[in-house]
């Protein structure tokens, strides 16, 4: 099903980004939580906002969305600075946060009925974007029931559903899907990008490198509230060393034949016993295709080879020296559970 493409696109041009970070700093007393971060995003692509615990994403992620003021620096949301136009920022804009915010007594279309009525959005309007919103989150059949008998999955893409009432051209999404099982993860994914296929700009954060790198067409890695890396997965990816050669043998007694072949070739080898794999830094494809011949013309057995590529969880420890872990708070410590529906108020706050 295609996603509906945004209909408020208010003063963007052709050429201004959708999303544009200027030298954003965020402290609280002596602590700060975020140091000179800029970045842009085009419009109609997805930037990952990646880092580990504490690295201050959902705090950029709140200044951005106007929940909490800077303490320098700005933001420019559909071209509206989050300083000097608040109100437009908001008005072109939608967040979805860490938790489901709908309401567990109202049916879905009844969560979607009274924000769209606090959004202004006239009855019959509201009607056909309600049904609209329902069909194209495979939400039809649950709308007339209560939202508390539905599944976590469910409720998170009612809760996108909200965000999207108001049809906004940009969308921060902060762990959209944190506490899915792996079928609604990937439910949610085909949703992001069919909203990507319609025109809307995606900031989101994850603790999931996976959904990263299947959907972000740029990743900006946080770490201790400065960016340390900014690129396309595939970019980060290859500076974080070279692919490799991994050989599975069939038995213990192949490894230290399938070393010896390899090492013959002046490869240099690792060998991990408790896998029973060798492996081997390769530049490409053509190095796996001379080193499957190699094992083919020998007697040793393999039970499987194939090339193994860097992953986001390489880069995390390559940039950061640690392996990425589930971000659940910033150290702020700013409630981030809320979506920005019109019953939040969305003014800055003093820290």
């Amino acid at each position: 099903m295609t996603a509906q493409p945004a209909v408020e696109t208010g003063a963007i041009g052709s050429d201004t980004p959708a999303i544009e970070a200027v030298d954003l700093v965020k402290t609280f007393g002596e602590f700060t939580a975020v140091d000179g971060v800029s970045f842009s995003v085009p419009q109609g692509s997805v930037l990952g906002l990646l880092g580990p615990n504490g690295a201050g994403k959902t705090t950029i992620v709140r200044m951005m969305t106007t929940l909490s003021e800077p303490t320098s620096g700005t933001a420019r949301i559909a071209g509206f600075d989050i300083r000097d136009d608040p109100e437009e920022v908001r008005r072109h804009m939608g967040l979805t946060g860490q938790a489901a915010t709908v309401d567990e007594i109202l049916t879905g279309r009844e969560n979607l009925r009274m924000i769209g009525g606090l959004y202004g959005i006239r009855r019959r309007e509201l009607a056909e974007r309600s049904d609209r919103l329902l069909e194209q989150f495979s939400l039809t059949d649950a709308g007339n029931k209560q939202v508390k008998s539905y599944s976590g999955g469910m409720r998170r893409r009612l809760d996108l559903a909200v965000s999207l009432l108001a049809a906004p051209p940009v969308l921060f999404l902060d762990e959209p899907t944190t506490g899915l099982d792996p079928r609604s993860r990937n439910e949610l994914w085909d949703v992001l990008r069919e909203l990507v296929d319609g025109g809307t700009t995606l900031l989101l954060t994850t603790q999931y490198l996976e959904e990263a790198d299947q959907l972000a067409d740029d990743i900006v890695v946080i770490d201790r509230g400065t960016i340390i890396a900014h690129g396309t997965p595939l970019q980060l990816k290859q500076q974080a060393g070279a692919a490799s050669v991994v050989v599975t043998v069939s038995a213990d007694s192949d490894l230290e034949p399938a070393r010896e072949l390899l090492s013959r070739y002046g490869q240099e080898v690792f060998v991990d016993a408790a896998s029973r794999t060798v492996t081997t830094p390769a530049s490409g494809l053509s190095d796996l295709t001379r080193i499957a011949g190699w094992f083919d013309e020998s007697q040793i057995g393999v039970d499987d080879l194939g090339l193994a590529r860097p992953s986001l969880d390489d880069v995390f420890l390559s940039l950061t020296g640690h392996r990425a872990q589930a971000d659940t708070a910033d150290n702020s410590g700013a409630d981030t559970s809320g979506a920005a529906h019109p019953t939040a108020s969305t003014k800055g706050e003093s820290a």
